[in-house]
């Protein structure tokens, strides 16, 4: 686990009683909320604990209760970008029919785009973020955004036509698609919310950029989408 991901658990000892904002929300979900927006707009490097505690309406030294600092709330954040996607790989891979192998790639990128649509205040941003990606919290996370690449190389090499194959490797295969799902990304920074139809969409472009015919791509979006909860 990184060292900044337990930076973010609570100093030990009798801990003092925090009481739920007037919402409903838990403290460490208004910091976590509070944080997104402020990283996304401002920047990391503009941002201070002190801004976060003012617009959460806490003290800084609640906010230090819940986190040891800045790069314990980045952290969070980023993973809450590729996690989600991350945890359903195997499970996609193991479920997915085998006479249907492009469903597996279709469904990654819907349950992805899925991801990027739904993240607080659109932080699938943060990893674009010089101020983030020069940080050490980024290069503690960067291991799990490869792994999310590897995934969709993995996946786009098992169905991918001999002509693409030829002149494109795994692991350029898997940032190209990775990259074709980001597309949700600026799709929110416009203002605008992403649709169900749009996912789909994007999880069918995958599988044109893997040089898959429609009919096949159609195939695959009627198997993936019986699997998408």
């Amino acid at each position: 686990m990184s060292t900044y991901a337990l930076a973010g658990a609570a100093p030990p000892g009798r801990p003092r009683v925090i009481p739920r904002a007037a919402n409903g929300a838990a403290p460490r979900d208004e910091i976590l909320q509070a944080a997104a927006q402020l990283f996304v707009n401002r920047g990391f490097a503009a941002t201070s604990t002190r801004d976060i505690a003012e617009k959460v309406g806490i003290r800084q030294a609640s906010l230090y209760y819940h986190f040891a600092g800045k790069p314990g709330i980045l952290a969070e954040l980023l993973e809450l970008s590729v996690r989600p996607s991350l945890e359903k790989v195997e499970r996609i891979e193991l479920e997915c029919p085998a006479d249907v192998p492009e469903a597996a790639l279709y469904l990654l990128a819907l349950i992805d785009a899925d991801t990027l649509a739904t993240v607080p205040h659109n932080i699938g941003r943060l990893c674009r973020m010089p101020d983030v990606r020069s940080s050490e919290v980024f290069a503690e996370f960067e291991p799990a955004l490869q792994e999310l690449v590897a995934a969709y190389g993995r996946l786009g090499a098992g169905v991918v036509s001999g002509p693409v194959a030829a002149t494109v490797g795994v692991d350029q295969l898997g940032g190209l698609l990775v990259q074709a799902v980001e597309v949700v990304i600026r799709i929110r920074s416009r203002g605008e919310e992403v649709t169900r139809g749009q996912a789909q969409a994007i999880a069918a472009t995958c599988l044109r950029m893997c040089g898959v015919s429609e009919k096949r791509i159609a195939r695959a979006a009627s198997s993936a989408e019986d699997r998408w909860a």
